[in-house]
């Protein structure tokens, strides 16, 4: 291994170990003091229920691990949007599990907290996976309700998805551990299914407190919305426990006896580990993203045996496409390439820019994999398209809107990695996140912005001192410099991986090594739902 290699490696290595560190400082959610007034209840946290519920020794693919990281500073945090969910298998069934983290802010919901719990149902109903809800919140966040209450996209369009859920025969079971106030009352009711643990689930539109000052009326929680009420008399939950684990293990038997439904049917085939290492992965990609590296190598550590097959490889060279298998699962692979390739006696750079063939071809590839209902990854590292005369007489723009046509009329699932840069229209072209990938992950060095930050705190500079000089004011090399650097500082900051997974824009970071088990886990659930429409590519010129 060379030098540079060893560079690249070392930096992933310390990148890997700041993101568990960081990972392990929002597990604790909440912190100490909360999780001892938890135990104090007989409660679990949210992780060991979720633990408690999966099958030993299973995958559980963390979503939104990241969600709400270093946002809400004057409240105190929201270690992992207060919620924690992913995908679990319980009694070998993949599901989708949502847990409130009654530790943050006795498990109330903040704007991204709602993001978070729309994204988990999102993925539910696109896969058409049973989902288990377990419930242990206090409510909107109320210094916030104008921000988690109101609009389409708020607290609200749970309920809605909820009953939507249901018509399209999606099992949701609720178990229901703590509080569960006013509209959240609604979500386990309009499960199939809602558990209830006795002296610490509550079900009620209003609580003790609100009840005293809206009627006069003085009632404790239990007579109010408890197990025993609601299992008794108002007919609400189906099942009370003494316990959270008996709780838990009624989820696991209903789970147990749920009928077969229609698969997808996606091809799969032994599966067998790449023939070359897989976290020499850390080692090809530059760990400041600007290195070219032939991403080729990358794919190789991926798909199994290491077998790739291009499609059209000499043409189009700046993205790569291709087939391949990752555990087992077939896939189209479209990967933007940052190489170096010879052409006669000259050298050229190919820097995750997008060019005319490359687009054309991504195009026909995209078509061609949905012809044969074949999953496609994308493996995101690129820095827009080509800009100048050149190309924009060749028509650039007309191709991009082809692979961008190709890409948003998809119908095989998507799943995008980004593995490096994701700057601009590229992010479209390569399934961002408004794309709908059923799935999108980011490397601990991934960069997503509308450009690359040095072009864009230059750009920024010359408009902030054009407006100082306008106002008069005299700006000196040193100062222009101390702006340039400051510019640059925050805009670096919102293009890390970090500030997208907080955000939501990526559905978590994940270490390199694991990124063949998030895609055969997302093809795995994407297989639950049978494609209901045919391929159909929209208006483009030729």
């Amino acid at each position: 291994m060379n030098l540079e290699f060893n560079k690249n490696d070392d930096a992933m290595r310390l990148a890997l170990s700041q993101l568990r560190q960081r990972f392990a400082k929002i597990e604790e959610g909440g912190g100490k003091k909360a999780m001892d007034k938890a135990r104090a209840k007989n409660k679990m946290a949210p992780r060991e229920r979720i633990q408690y519920l999966i099958d030993k020794d299973s995958t559980f693919i963390e979503i939104g691990a990241f969600a709400g990281y270093d946002m809400y500073k004057e409240e105190g945090g929201c270690p992992a949007g207060g919620t924690i969910g992913g995908l679990g298998y319980i009694q070998g069934r993949q599901c989708v599990i949502v847990a409130n983290d009654n530790t943050v802010k006795a498990g109330a919901w903040f704007p991204i907290t709602g993001k978070k719990n729309l994204r988990l149902q999102e993925i539910a109903m696109e896969n058409r996976l049973p989902v288990v809800y377990i419930v242990d919140s206090a409510g909107v966040y109320l210094p916030m309700q104008d921000e988690i209450f109101p609009d389409k996209e708020h607290f609200g369009r749970i309920f809605r998805n909820n009953a939507q859920m249901s018509a399209m025969g999606i099992t949701q079971i609720a178990a229901v551990m703590g509080s569960c106030v006013a509209g959240g009352a609604y979500l386990p009711i309009m499960s199939d299914e809602t558990l209830m643990v006795e002296g610490n689930g509550s079900i009620f539109l209003a609580g003790p407190y609100l009840v005293k000052a809206a009627i006069g009326e003085d009632a404790d929680a239990e007579s109010l919305g408890g197990a025993k009420m609601h299992t008794e008399i108002s007919g609400i939950a189906d099942y009370k426990f003494d316990t959270e684990q008996d709780c838990l293990d009624q989820v696991r038997r209903i789970i147990d006896k749920l009928g077969e439904q229609p698969r997808a049917g996606f091809d799969r085939a032994k599966p067998a580990l790449p023939a070359k290492e897989t976290k020499e992965i850390y080692g090809i990609v530059s760990s400041d993203n600007t290195k070219p590296y032939d991403v080729v190598e990358v794919i190789e550590r991926l798909v199994d045996n290491s077998e790739f097959d291009q499609f059209k490889e000499d043409y189009g060279k700046t993205i790569v496409c291709g087939y391949g298998r990752v555990d087992g699962w077939a896939v189209g692979i479209v990967a933007n390439q940052r190489t170096i390739v010879k052409s006669g006696k000259k050298e050229m750079q190919l820097g995750g820019v997008i060019y005319n063939d490359s687009a054309d071809k991504a195009a026909r590839f995209i078509q061609n994999c949905n012809q044969k209902k074949i999953p496609l990854v994308f493996l995101q590292d690129v820095t827009g398209f080509m800009v100048g005369t050149r190309s924009e007489q060749s028509g650039i723009i007309k191709d991009g809107a082809k692979l961008v046509n190709a890409v948003a009329n998809s119908v095989v699932p998507k799943i995008t990695i980004v593995i490096g840069n994701s700057y601009g229209a590229g992010n479209y072209a390569m399934c961002g996140k408004a794309y709908d990938p059923r799935f999108i992950y980011a490397w601990p060095n991934a960069k997503i912005a509308v450009m690359g930050g040095e072009q864009a705190a230059k750009t920024l500079l010359q408009i902030q001192v054009a407006a100082l000089k306008s106002k008069g004011e005299e700006i000196d090399p040193e100062k222009e410099k101390e702006l340039l650097q400051k510019i640059t500082d925050r805009y670096n900051n919102q293009t890390s991986a970090y500030y997208a997974a907080a955000r939501l824009w990526v559905d978590e970071i994940i270490d390199p090594a694991d990124t063949r088990k998030v895609i055969s886990e997302g093809i795995a659930a994407a297989n639950h739902a049978p494609i209901e429409r045919e391929w159909k590519a929209g208006v483009f010129q030729v």
